[in-house]
């Protein structure tokens, strides 16, 4: 079993998620309360997929976060580095356009997408930075960027539970439910290491990105940012 360090190389993180892909979405449905449906909801709705638009999704995983935007009508790439869970998501929804791909060196062309978007996979990547110059690249003028992450709940008191809960219970509770634990220790260490709400906007806005707002979801355990590329 694998398990990343904080300075995520590529190919350690692709492993780690290698190992977890067939009980990835039922583990984080346990060790989320359930609130993962609602972020993605919330991720859904944010984005604001149209017919015919393309969007790309970003570190999708089995695709799972894929589904409601094709459901719209719009075209849509689930994209990720790791090809357990490509393999994985490619049994559970064949007809989805599952693509590898890096998030610091897409394979797409300059301004393709209407919509970019990633889930929980940002904070993975090694290089924040080049990531969002990536996504930033392959979006159309005018179009639109969302990311979802883990964040810093803004309640002090909140804070100091959620970080217990990161510290104690998280590695226990993945024990039990998760194919490799050691995966949700990265987990644990790589949210409490992750910047908090405005830092990450900032990050956006040094990419390029324009009009970056977020909001809090479930008391900031997650951020949803969003922004938009200059139109031409």
């Amino acid at each position: 079993m694998t398990r990343a360090s904080l300075d995520k190389q590529p190919h350690e993180v692709a492993s780690m998620f290698d190992d977890v892909a067939e009980r990835y979405d039922l583990t984080n449905d346990v060790l989320s309360l359930g609130q993962t449906r609602l972020w993605r909801k919330a991720v859904d709705r944010a984005v604001g997929a149209r017919p015919a638009e393309r969007v790309l999704d970003l570190a999708a995983g089995t695709g799972t976060s894929s589904v409601p935007f094709a459901r719209t009508g719009a075209y849509v790439v689930p994209c990720d580095f790791s090809t357990g869970m490509l393999r994985e998501g490619k049994k559970r929804q064949p007809w989805l356009p599952f693509t590898a791909g890096d998030a610091m060196k897409l394979p797409f062309r300059d301004g393709v997408f209407d919509a970019v978007t990633i889930s929980f996979g940002l904070r993975n990547v090694q290089d924040t930075d080049a990531a969002l110059a990536e996504l930033y690249r392959v979006t159309k003028p005018g179009g639109r960027v969302v990311i979802c992450e883990f964040s810093h709940p803004t309640w002090a008191p909140f804070r100091t539970v959620y970080t217990e809960y990161l510290m104690r219970a998280l590695p226990p509770v993945a024990t039990a439910v998760s194919s490799n634990p050691d995966a949700y220790v990265y987990l644990a260490d790589s949210i409490r290491a992750w910047p908090d709400q405005p830092a990450l906007a900032v990050l956006l806005q040094r990419a390029g990105w324009q009009k970056v707002a977020w909001r809090n979801l479930t008391g900031g355990i997650v951020a949803l940012h969003r922004g938009t590329k200059p139109a031409a």
